[in-house]
């Protein structure tokens, strides 16, 4: 067999080289062009190539690319940390730089940790998360993640945490209404904690829209404010991971908005640099970060927190995301796109779910939309789907439904750019991906 690359990933999975990106389009290396429907894996909010973006880099290439923090604090570092502060709810105005999503999470758990020591409860180490859930590929976010494949074949190596339902009322058969099944699914929260015992339950961590485990969940809003209630009962730090739904994707600066809620830390990359630099951040309130520093000092850190080229990429890229006013035009983006992909729903009687806010959307196959059942996991439609969709210029992302082991979820979430021409290539090329898919696997399409 001739190897044509040093490099491997997850798979053999085979792609084009990669030429050229503006907008939100992509170019391979033959002159093909793709629309970036995912936005990469949600990541390029402010699109590709945004001459602003990469003005503010070149600058700051010419006057430094790297100082370590031990050694110097750095103008871009401080300016983003400033923004961020400016643009987070109320109270959560502590900034500390990561590289990426696993990172910020990591230093979210890590804190909340030497906090509980601060304050006497030394005895406090549990995180609670949900399943299904995704907070990242380190052996500590893994621990939170309830995701079976990319989770059980590390269990030994981890201490896994306790984890409840994730609120997926959309599958519930009962009577309940949405505030009575939202207040439900909090209250398994409570049973959990009291399971675990309080005095060892240190933080609960989700993420307030589903990402990639659950296909851009929403829950009912009397969740949220439960959650809120339940973790001050016990005293229990609440961990936002918008990794995934901060920097404007839902419609909001972090998604915490919606509701209302101020977690009490929060984790944030992708969007936040959009792609242009390796970049995340951990945002917390000032009596968790006074109380760790005041003890001796916060114990974790990365090589490259803070570094000046990435910070002034993010700073460009929330400068960007402010003058463009993108915040405002994904959440009327997203009512349009949404209506379009419901509207595929009457076309597509296997679509059985349509869910999201802003332009973090996604819809799922089912075999039988009454029953919620998913189709047969042999057909493999979540990938079939995506790759069908890609020969057609069109980048979808997708994951198993139900706990990774079967099911099929597609999520839709283009550039916040994107305008309404767009939008509708978009549905024009997934009504032609899934007539395809649906001729191929002898599914039902009403014409």
């Amino acid at each position: 067999m001739t190897r044509s690359s040093n490099l491997f990933y997850q798979s053999r999975l085979a792609r084009p080289m990669l030429d050229r990106a503006e907008g939100i389009y992509l170019w391979d290396t033959s002159g093909k062009r793709y629309l970036d429907g995912s936005s990469g894996a949600m990541v390029s909010n402010i699109g590709h190539s945004n001459p602003r973006v990469i003005e503010a880099m070149k600058k700051q290439l010419d006057k430094s690319s790297f100082g370590y923090r031990l050694h110097f604090q750095n103008e871009p570092a401080e300016k983003l940390a400033r923004m961020t502060a400016e643009l987070m709810p109320e109270g959560l105005d502590r900034v500390f730089f990561v590289s990426g999503g696993s990172e910020a999470v990591e230093s979210s758990v890590k804190l909340a940790r030497q906090y509980a020591i601060t304050q006497g409860n030394d005895k406090r180490w549990k995180v609670i998360s949900r399943f299904p859930s995704y907070h990242g590929g380190t052996l500590g976010a893994v621990a939170l993640t309830g995701y079976d494949p990319l989770t059980k074949p590390f269990a030994p190596m981890m201490r896994e945490m306790p984890k409840i339902p994730a609120p997926l009322c959309y599958l519930d058969q009962d009577n309940l209404d949405d505030e009575a099944r939202g207040l439900k699914y909090a209250e398994m929260l409570r049973d959990e904690i009291i399971a675990q015992g309080p005095e060892t339950v240190l933080a609960f961590i989700m993420e307030p829209i589903g990402g990639a485990s659950t296909g851009a969940l929403v829950a009912p809003d009397s969740y949220y404010g439960r959650i809120r209630e339940i973790c001050d009962e016990f005293g229990i730090l609440l961990i936002y991971d918008e990794v995934m739904t901060g920097a404007g994707r839902t419609g909001k600066f972090v998604a915490s908005e919606h509701w209302g809620i101020t977690p009490d830390i929060v984790a944030l990359s992708k969007g936040f640099a959009a792609g242009y630099s390796p970049l995340g951040a951990m945002v917390a309130k000032s009596d968790i970060v006074d109380a760790v520093l005041d003890a001796g000092g916060f114990l974790h850190g990365f090589t490259y927190a803070g570094n000046p080229l990435a910070c002034a990429a993010g700073t460009a890229v929330l400068t960007e995301l402010q003058r463009l006013d993108l915040i405002t035009n994904a959440a009327a983006m997203g009512e349009i796109l949404k209506s379009e992909l419901t509207t595929l729903m009457d076309r597509y009687p296997f679509i059985g779910d349509v869910r999201g806010k802003g332009l973090l959307l996604a819809f799922e196959l089912v075999s039988d939309r009454e029953t919620m059942v998913p189709l047969p996991k042999g057909l493999n439609a979540y990938n079939r789907l995506v790759d069908l969709a890609y020969e057609r210029g069109l980048i979808i992302y997708s994951r198993r439904t139900r706990g990774g082991i079967e099911g099929d979820h597609f999520l839709v979430c283009p550039p916040l750019i994107i305008n309404r021409p767009q939008i509708d290539e978009i549905t024009a090329t997934l009504i032609e991906s899934l007539d395809s898919m649906a001729a191929e696997m002898n599914l039902p399409v009403n014409v």
